[in-house]
């Protein structure tokens, strides 16, 4: 009975459908872009966070978020 419930509110909503994805979509956007080649290697002085300095033969595979800032 709660499997029903929930599936008839996702139909009231709008949050599922039957047939699949829309076919009048419009395309995703796309970036053309350049391919500059491989990204050059970190080679700061300073680290903070961090017992020794970072290489990207290091981060190889793993999802990483750079900030990049300047003391002064």
């Amino acid at each position: 009975m709660r499997k029903l419930l929930l599936f008839a509110l996702l139909l009231l909503t709008g949050c599922a459908s039957l047939s699949g994805p829309a076919t009048d979509s419009p395309p995703a956007p796309r970036a053309d872009l350049p391919d500059e080649g491989e990204a050059p290697e970190l080679t700061n002085e300073t680290w903070l966070n961090t017992d020794a300095p970072l290489r990207l033969a290091d981060l190889r595979g793993k999802v990483v978020l750079l900030e990049m800032w300047t003391f002064g």
